[in-house]
């Protein structure tokens, strides 16, 4: 450990990190800012105003590193001028008290196993990151609230709670619930479409209680996103209740799930591999893959990247056209993908265009020069969990389905692809066994939340009722 925590402290840099809206036109903001308000006051996205590349040492010696290692030194880069490299430790190795494997499935093509944190689910890196920052905040600031103010001012303060709000299509809401389960100090709003998550992901956030609201919203996910956003612009809310998101929009969500991209890199270095793989990841809202090109501009070597979308092809058409032209969210077997209009397309954009200075065709010219698409319908995307367990006998998900489809169809010779595996397939288990005609096994720790009461909260779409809920809150 010694070994790498030198090479972290020496990515620590002497001035604090800056954060800036996508939109360009609210003040930049500090870490903590980002993190406690999750949306810039002008509805942009939070963008780093650097991204700091990795030495060459880090890349020579990863494929010895223990996962944790790797995520502390990736986290180093991103946060180690704004939380204190001890802390910063204690975050890292506390989140991942789980592994996050390569699997090889066919000759060339591995899947990246991201379903062995507690909700089975890709989300879980960056809920138990972001649930276990924000406390280190609110501790810090009630230290220094207890040394400035007298005690009934430091009590005052110590009972404000921070009310995070999170959107979800499906896992996001479980990751994000258990996350944040008996967090001191954090209230979680889960909004969710009433009939369209899976019953096993339902209940994974309906029935835990404590800390944990679900609301359960009359529509589609868009509707819960933009109820969300809604919440964080609205004024009156805003001074009657501390607001945060936890969905990708906010950078402690969506930043720490770089982890496993380095980790899955560094695994086939170890296995012998010297050249770059194609990392495929299946997108909805655009946050695991941003933060995979984030790890890609701190220098992670990857030959290209794929966006494996369901029928929800927006980005699909914008890879194509250079357009982008947001649509209602359609329904499909992939439903923690059934996004219509991604918030984190923005992030790409700046990301891409350097802050806005390049014209639109250079910024996608830059785009398609890196990332491909892909888009499957529903019968596609059965055709290929059935093909794939039966030339490999390996359960896909839905959603990863798409993911190694598109590897199988792009996947050049010599080239070796890594594809996200995003959630344990038992969670779509009535869906998975009714496509291949198995019983998939549930995990202990997954029927355990089926053993639970619902407790739901039923919601219109319209903002208005969701403002007078909050309120009464």
């Amino acid at each position: 450990m010694e070994k790498y925590d030198y090479l972290c402290r020496k990515l620590a840099y002497a001035t604090n990190m800056n954060y800036y809206s996508t939109n360009h036109q609210a003040p930049v903001a500090d870490l903590r800012k980002a993190v406690v308000k999750g949306l810039a006051e002008d509805r942009g996205l939070y963008m780093p105003e650097e991204i700091h590349h990795l030495p060459k040492a880090f890349f020579d010696d990863f494929s010895k590193m223990r996962f944790q290692d790797i995520a502390y030194n990736v986290a180093s880069a991103f946060f180690g001028e704004d939380v204190d490299l001890d802390g910063l430790q204690n975050l890292v190795y506390d989140t991942l008290s789980f592994d996050c494997p390569i699997v090889k499935v066919k000759e060339n093509i591995y899947s990246l196993e991201l379903f062995h944190g507690p909700t089975l689910a890709f989300k879980d890196v960056g809920a138990r990151f972001m649930a276990r920052l924000l406390q280190y905040y609110i501790r810090e600031e009630r230290r220094g609230m207890s040394d400035d103010f007298s005690t009934e001012g430091a009590q005052e303060h110590e009972n404000k709670l921070v009310n995070v709000l999170v959107a979800t299509s499906g896992d996001t809401g479980s990751a994000v619930a258990n996350g944040f389960l008996g967090v001191e100090g954090i209230h979680v709003y889960v909004l969710y479409p009433k009939g369209k998550v899976s019953p096993i992901q339902e209940c994974q956030f309906t029935t835990l209680g404590q800390n944990i609201t679900a609301v359960e919203v009359d529509g589609v996910f868009d509707d819960c996103q933009r109820l969300v956003k809604s919440a964080f612009m609205d004024s009156e809310l805003n001074e009657h209740m501390m607001l945060t998101s936890a969905n990708s929009i906010n950078v402690a969500r969506f930043l720490p799930q770089a982890f496993y991209y380095f980790n899955a890199v560094a695994r086939l270095k170890a296995l012998g591999m010297v050249d770059a793989p194609v990392i495929c990841v299946p997108s909805g809202n655009f946050g695991n893959i941003c933060a995979a090109l984030f790890g890609h501009q701190m220098g992670l070597p990857v030959k290209r990247f794929i966006a494996a979308n369901n029928a929800n092809d927006v980005f699909y058409n914008y890879l194509q056209t250079g357009t982008y032209n947001p649509q209602p969210s359609i329904q499909t077997l992939a439903n923690a993908m059934d996004v219509g209009d991604p918030s984190n397309f923005a992030r790409i954009i700046d990301l891409y265009s350097e802050g806005g200075k390049l014209s639109p065709e250079e910024t996608h010219q830059r785009i398609t020069s890196l990332i491909s698409g892909a888009t499957y319908s529903d019968e596609e995307i059965k055709e290929t969990m059935r093909q794939c367990y039966k030339e490999t006998g390996y359960i896909l998900d839905p959603h990863g389905a798409c993911g190694y489809r598109a590897l199988e169809e792009q996947l050049k010779d010599g080239e070796t692809g890594i594809f996200c595996e995003t959630a344990h397939p038992a969670k779509f288990k009535e869906k998975v066994d009714d496509i291949l005609g198995i019983d998939v096994e549930i995990p202990e720790r997954l029927a355990n939340f089926m053993k639970g009461e619902k407790q739901s909260v039923p919601m219109s779409a319209d903002f208005k009722a969701f403002k007078a809920f909050l309120m009464e809150q």
